[in-house]
């Protein structure tokens, strides 16, 4: 695939040592400016000479960007194989990737990728046996595949879709609703709305969205003042019912749902990443005002659906790995609550209901047990899942007499089944064949030991028969925060490292979810350096059993990940060869003032608190890089329209590691543009990014490839 992610001119900044592949390039980096800027921390001057480089619209900035891509995309372009490595995760991309059918109405809808497509295409049908028509092909909405469909909710009876799209990856969305019989598109449209799905209330819908932004704000403004409104179908938007508003509390933010039959109406509420409240309002009943059942946020809870005028709700109150339970909003009260699925040595992760049966997902050493229940909490069975992997899905109406599910690990793509709920069967529904040799690779978990002495599980993935001399290149992978739990997943691009006798080792560390909220807990706020320990002991762990060595150990994370991969290569220089930081959280004393950032205050702390300023200051990466220190050759990639993780972390990260690091390891920074966080970039943008970024592990690991 030809190269295109930015426009690079032809001037020579890197000069090549030599024609061997394990020289280093000398590299020139653009120069950045300092701004003579001091905060006052609680008596204590911070610097923030790169604070310029906040604000991502200006044209001093935009420079900057461009000549910082120059440099990274001459460094990537005398890297030999760059290009074979590409065109072989082109190809290994290139195969079918289809998404669980859902039904709505007397239709059913899946996604469909056939291959390189930049978005996966939505589908419809009449019944499972029905040649299946384009629904909504969101390749067609953007020339490049920058539009991307990140919304959609069909109505009780089908007769209508609600649709989102976001631009260039910005978490802001535009609703749009779709006659199904017709596929015509109507007159709705929504825009500012951001955080929200669309839940489904007779003629119309609730959803959530924030004012406006001002000119300049939309990327990289605060979002405060999250509200909910309900959208008459037909009707414009400035004729929408505000549902719900908290004028004193301008940092919450809120959603709205409704359960199957539409009998109830709830609005949960949020002032950060963990906890929330939540009221209920019954619709079939004519109630007027929202019953509140939990004011405070100290603990999760999701409403699942409703058994006549109660309402099933999953939740880790008393239950640090979950229970559920069935309350009545006439009597709220958690002494009034009956208690459903008890809580499990496993993890519960997640509940859902279809053909009169609860389908409860719970995860064991981070793999994945379904188990079925009848309403009343009896448990009936187990779906006997293929291997130690991922399942999702289950979802469906009370009608249903059946559900479909996907499955994944580390080594097979996502398999969907059809799983009949009266006889309790099984059955493949569609496979996908991708051009690699699985059964030429094993995984394996393993359980090591942290710096306190917590056990810590992590996956290993390699070649079978891999020699363990030491000498591996291996690829460390981590999270570690927000109750995330990272379990066995499918990546294309892992493959490519795998197949090049690569290792790659996945991490569970604390912060996550994998047990629950306890072990969550243990990696947050003053307890955050814990997450860094697991991650630093599972590195010293591959080095002492041999899998790998400091000069062939790589790291990487995203988002939260980034910040851990930041922290990580500033606290252990000396352990990794390569630092992988994409979309990182790096500037841990502003970060709440971008966009969303006040929200993961409970998760982090805040620097407005002189206590949790003492903490953050300790890790905070963009503070913490030492003049003198030769640092891991390090690929720091972000996006200008990430609005979710700004672009400045990562802008003031690299500045601080180009001006005092040592040594000959590259330090670069890939800015992609027209692209967000993650979510929505279209294949083009994927394959590219990928080619480059193993371009940079395989030169700077002293990798090889197998690829002419």
């Amino acid at each position: 695939m030809k190269l295109n992610w930015l426009t690079i001119p032809l001037a020579i900044l890197l000069v090549a040592c030599g024609a061997e592949e394990k020289k280093q390039m000398t590299i020139t980096y653009p120069e950045t400016k300092k701004v003579d800027h001091v905060d006052d921390y609680f008596g204590t001057k911070i610097a923030d000479p790169y604070r310029w480089l906040e604000i991502d619209t200006a044209a001093d900035v935009k420079d900057w960007v461009t000549r910082q891509n120059e440099v990274t995309n001459n460094y990537l372009a005398q890297i030999p194989y760059r290009q074979s490595i590409m065109d072989r995760f082109e190809k290994l991309y290139n195969y079918e990737k289809y998404g669980a059918p859902f039904k709505a109405g007397d239709n059913y809808f899946f996604f469909l990728n056939d291959g390189l497509q930049n978005q996966s295409v939505l589908y419809i049908q009449k019944s499972l046996d029905a040649e299946p028509e384009v629904f909504l092909d969101p390749n067609k909405l953007s020339d490049d595949g920058t539009v991307a469909l990140s919304t959609f909710s069909p109505s009780l009876d089908g007769k209508y879709v609600v649709y989102g799209t976001s631009t260039g990856g910005s978490d802001w969305v535009d609703m749009y609703v779709m006659e199904v019989a017709t596929k015509t598109k109507m007159s709705d449209e929504l825009n500012w709305v951001k955080f929200s799905g669309a839940s489904w209330a007779k003629d119309g819908f609730y959803y959530s969205r924030y004012d406006a932004p001002k000119k300049g704000d939309k990327l990289s403004g605060k979002n405060e003042f999250h509200k909910v409104y309900f959208h008459k179908l037909g009707t414009p938007q400035s004729e929408d019912k505000l549902v719900f508003q908290d004028t004193k509390n301008p940092q919450r933010n809120f959603y709205a749902g409704t359960t199957e039959d539409q009998s109830f109406v709830y609005v949960v509420g949020s002032q950060g990443t963990s906890g929330n409240s939540f009221r209920a309002k019954n619709l079939k009943a004519g109630q007027k005002e929202f019953t509140v059942i939990v004011s405070d946020f100290d603990n999760e809870y999701s409403v699942i659906d409703n058994i006549g005028s109660k309402l099933l709700v999953l939740t880790d109150k008393d239950a640090p790995r979950y229970r559920l339970v069935l309350i009545d909003p006439k009597n709220p009260a958690p002494k009034n609550w009956k208690e459903i699925i008890p809580q499990k040595d496993e993890v519960l992760r997640s509940v859902s209901t279809a053909g009169g049966k609860i389908f409860a997902n719970y995860m064991k050493d981070a793999s994945s047990k379904i188990y079925i229940h009848k309403m009343d909490g009896t448990q009936e069975s187990e779906v006997i899942l293929p291997a130690l992997g991922t399942a999702g899905g289950f979802g469906g109406k009370m009608a249903d007499k059946e559900v479909f599910y996907s499955f994944s690990s580390f080594l097979y793509p996502s398999t969907i089944y059809r799983y009949n709920i009266e006889s309790g069967e099984s059955t493949l529904f569609r496979k996908s064949d991708i051009d690699f040799n699985v059964e030429d690779y094993e995984t394996k978990q393993v359980f090591y030991k942290s710096k306190d002495g917590t056990e810590i599980p992590m996956f290993i993935v390699h070649k079978k028969g891999l020699k363990m001399d030491g000498n591996n290149p291996t690829l460390l992978y981590g999270y570690g925060g927000f109750n995330i739990s990272l379990t066995p997943g499918f990546s294309v691009s892992r493959l490519i490292f795998l197949e090049n006798g690569g290792i790659y080792a996945q991490a569970n560390l604390r912060g996550g979810g994998e047990y629950g909220e306890e072990w969550h807990k243990a990696g947050m706020l003053h307890k955050k350096q814990n997450v860094f320990d697991d991650f630093i002991s599972a590195g010293e762990y591959l080095v002492k059993e041999k899998y790998t060595s400091p000069k062939k150990l790589a790291i990487e994370g995203r988002s939260n990940g980034g910040l851990l991969v930041g922290a990580c290569m500033l606290q252990r220089p000396d352990l990794f060869a390569v630092a992988l930081p994409g979309v990182g959280v790096m500037d841990m004393l502003k970060y709440h003032t971008f966009t969303i950032g006040w929200a993961w205050a409970v998760e982090y702390g805040s620097s407005a608190d002189s206590n949790h300023f003492q903490n953050l200051i300790k890790f905070s990466p963009v503070h913490n890089v030492q003049d003198g220190v030769s640092y891991p050759a390090t690929l720091v990639t972000t996006a200008d329209h990430d609005d979710r993780v700004v672009p400045a972390h990562s802008f003031k990260f690299i500045s601080e590691l180009q001006a005092k690091h040592k040594g000959d390891n590259p330090v670069l920074i890939r800015v992609e543009v027209d692209a967000g966080h993650g979510a929505g970039k279209p294949t083009e943008k994927i394959i590219e990014e990928n080619g480059d970024k193993w371009a940079f592990v395989f030169k700077n690991l002293g990798m090889k490839p197998i690829y002419k």
